[in-house]
């Protein structure tokens, strides 16, 4: 009996070992490409922190207050004034009107910016050189007119047109600011005709010693 399981059993073995035989190997993976990171590296960290920078740029801009327009003392003292143009001329029209105008004045002339009554801001506009005599006077006169106007009892009295005086006021002032102005031009005219006449002096003076020299 025990030769034949010994014939029974050797296909059995026979299959086992074929079943337990490595497989053929795979042939060999060819080299890996380097990947997209590894090929734009460089140019990914710039264009990331570009990014970054363009952010923080826009959001500053954003972010930042619009810057105000400042516009001249007159332009802005008309464009008061003009508001006030189609109002009632009351007392309340009178005050505003006083205050564009010595605003104006204020900042046309470089007077003092502090609380003065009718009277002092008519005493430093008077003794400002810039405003002149003249002009200093009418103002002080038209501001006198207000005040008395604002503190009348006769309501039905007749209109003082302060929003109209006060517009050519303030023409007559940047009138008399412009004749005050120093002009370049003719600074340097001066200059230059002042220095021609120091050199024929000094050309006079040579030929008077004789010797073509400039005397000391």
């Amino acid at each position: 009996m025990k030769p034949c399981v010994a014939i029974l059993f050797v296909p059995f073995a026979a299959i086992a070992a074929d079943t337990n035989a490595l497989p053929p190997l795979a042939p060999a993976y060819g080299e890996l490409p380097p990947t997209f990171w590894e090929q734009h590296e460089t140019v990914m960290i710039v264009g990331g922190f570009a990014c970054l920078a363009l952010a923080f740029l826009f959001v500053k801009a954003m972010l930042r207050p619009e810057s105000k327009v400042i516009l001249p003392p007159e332009v802005l003292a008309r464009q008061d004034l003009a508001k006030l143009q189609s109002l009632p001329e009351n007392g309340t029209v009178l005050s505003e009107v006083s205050h564009i105008l010595r605003g104006y004045l204020v900042a046309a002339f470089a007077l003092s910016a502090a609380e003065m009554t009718t009277a002092e801001f008519c005493a430093a506009l008077a003794a400002n050189e810039k405003t002149g005599p003249e002009l200093a006077q009418t103002i002080s006169d038209f501001l006198r007119e207000c005040d008395e106007r604002k503190f009348s009892s006769s309501p039905d009295a007749a209109p003082l047109n302060a929003v109209t005086r006060a517009l050519g006021l303030v023409s007559s002032a940047e009138a008399r600011r412009s004749q005050s102005a120093p002009v370049t031009g003719a600074a340097k005219s001066q200059v230059q005709t002042a220095a021609a006449n120091r050199q024929t002096q000094q050309n006079s003076d040579a030929a008077a010693s004789g010797d073509g020299r400039t005397p000391r």
